[in-house]
């Protein structure tokens, strides 16, 4: 803060613009002679408060940072858990995305081919797939985990436990058996 003189009555040094007219002097009249027109302070000059007020808190972020989305309702635990049992309870589509089982299909599968034909340009042909096919493969495996699923479930509630676990999910296949509930 910049002060004045002893002496001086200017808290403006000089060759910092003024602005004159206005303000509590109560000279509305031409007297000007009488009453020094009102000064703006160096803070205003600067462009920083004068008010006394408390500086805005700053939340850490900087310019170009990406601006976090406003919070959403906070359920209660276990609400949100039961409304998608429903939802998917309701559903009959696929819950497994199409390419990914698709590309894991062939990768299993192109393990398994004992003969691979070349066409002209040396590259090796694996088998090729029907869509039909890839999907009737993808509801017999959503159907067999959501079988396995239920099993490991009741096995957690025959230990008093709410959380299946992967002994939950290793015990169900051995009471299964061999076939694993298929067939």
């Amino acid at each position: 803060m910049v002060r004045p003189a002893p002496g001086s009555k200017s808290a403006v040094p000089a060759g910092i613009p003024m602005r004159s007219g206005g303000g509590g002097s109560g000279a509305t009249s031409g007297s000007a002679a009488h009453h020094p027109p009102q000064r703006r302070a160096i803070h205003d000059i600067a462009g920083m408060h004068t008010s006394g007020k408390t500086k805005p808190k700053t939340t850490g972020a900087r310019p170009g940072d990406p601006i976090a989305p406003a919070k959403g309702r906070r359920y209660k635990p276990g609400t949100v858990a039961l409304r998608e049992i429903r939802q998917y309870q309701k559903s009959t589509d696929l819950l497994i995305q199409k390419l990914p089982f698709s590309r894991v299909v062939r990768e299993i599968a192109n393990e398994y081919v004992t003969s691979v034909s070349y066409t002209g340009a040396d590259e090796a042909v694996g088998l090729r797939w029907q869509g039909a096919a890839i999907l009737a493969l993808q509801e017999a495996t959503e159907a067999y985990m959501v079988h396995l699923f239920e099993d490991a479930n009741l096995c957690a509630i025959h230990a008093k436990r709410v959380t299946i676990m992967q002994r939950d999910i290793q015990l169900a296949r051995r009471i299964r058996g061999y076939h694993g509930g298929l067939g």
